[in-house]
């Protein structure tokens, strides 16, 4: 189907939602959804493989971007970290010679000193986002994809004789080396050991539309849905499953999703999203600006639907929330 989305006569706003969310566009997705769906009525399953440890903190980039994003306190000139931040010990640090390529703010370093003080007493990572969430006084419901470690690793380089390959942490090829270099394959390490994190498969099975934001669909959504258990749960709702483009015009508006698309042998439009997604997801939302190619989505499998998807304000985020809760 062609054309801009139009509403049905007499359409609702579906009730209890699920998203599977990983990073910033993820959190605006959140936010946006937030906006026409009680918070409370709204669960976020979150990528925690690109969670890692620097200067003996455990440090989760997707939660924390999520949990700040949704209590309005994040930094959006940065797309990470939180407003008005400081920097004192990131300078003092770098005057020692310490590492400071991952630079965390000192009012974020608080979120990782209690993260990690609250897993070694042993509570789990669900715990501490959940409480994490209370603390800013969050009612959505955001849920670790597993409580279990999974590592994003990246095999990046060996373009030429004298490029030797090499694997390394989604950290060291995002921020320290600014996805700069040619990915040759993703694994995520640990994740056949892992299970679902409480309430996962629930929330799944529970939810009136799981609703797949338009985050990487490699290093975003790949990580939760190879979690066991996860990827038959979201294809047992597939007519219920509404996924939205993180490619517009062949292009990723931030980060590297376009580029690894293609460095992995997938095309970087949004048929190419359509195919990864073929088996989870009934429908998916597509940019206004890709409206020629809803015919051949829909000949991969998927019903289309065409609308605006760029978030760059809160009301455009909450329209595109309309659109994800009402068709």
């Amino acid at each position: 189907m062609g054309g801009y989305w139009r509403p049905r006569a007499g359409a609702t706003v579906a009730g209890v939602l699920a998203a599977i969310a990983g990073g910033v566009g993820a959190a605006r997705m959140l936010r946006g959804l937030a906006a026409v769906v009680p918070p409370a009525e709204i669960t976020a399953i979150v990528n925690t493989a690109d969670d890692f440890r620097l200067h003996g903190l455990a440090i989760s980039p997707d939660l924390d971007t999520v949990t700040y994003t949704l209590a309005d306190a994040s930094n959006q000139a940065l797309g990470w970290g939180l407003d008005g931040e400081t920097w004192k010990v990131m300078e003092q640090l770098e005057r020692l010679g310490g590492e400071t390529w991952f630079r965390l703010g000192d009012r974020d370093l608080a979120t990782h000193l209690y993260r990690t003080q609250r897993l070694a007493s042993g509570a789990s990572l669900s715990d501490v986002a959940a409480e994490l969430a209370l603390a800013w006084g969050l009612q959505t419901r955001l849920l670790p994809m597993t409580d279990s470690p999974v590592e994003t690793r990246l095999v990046v380089g060996g373009q030429g004789e004298t490029d030797d390959e090499d694997e390394i942490g989604f950290q060291d090829y995002f921020v320290a080396r600014r996805h700069s270099v040619p990915v040759r394959s993703v694994r995520f390490a640990g994740v056949s050991d892992s299970v679902p994190g409480p309430d996962v498969l629930a929330a799944l099975a529970d939810a009136e539309r799981v609703v797949i934001c338009p985050s990487n669909p490699i290093v975003s959504v790949g990580p939760v849905l190879a979690v066991p258990g996860i990827r038959d749960a979201v294809a047992a709702r597939r007519p219920d499953v509404v996924a939205v483009s993180p490619i517009i015009a062949g292009a990723a508006i931030k980060g590297p999703a376009d580029r690894l698309m293609r460095e992995l042998g997938h095309e970087s439009t949004v048929v190419g999203v359509a195919r990864l997604y073929a088996d989870v997801a009934g429908t998916l939302v597509i940019d206004s600006a890709d409206a020629a190619l809803a015919p051949a989505v829909e000949d991969v499998g998927l019903r289309c639907l065409v609308a605006p998807t760029v978030m760059s304000s809160p009301d455009a985020a909450a329209a595109l929330a309309r659109v994800i809760v009402s068709c």
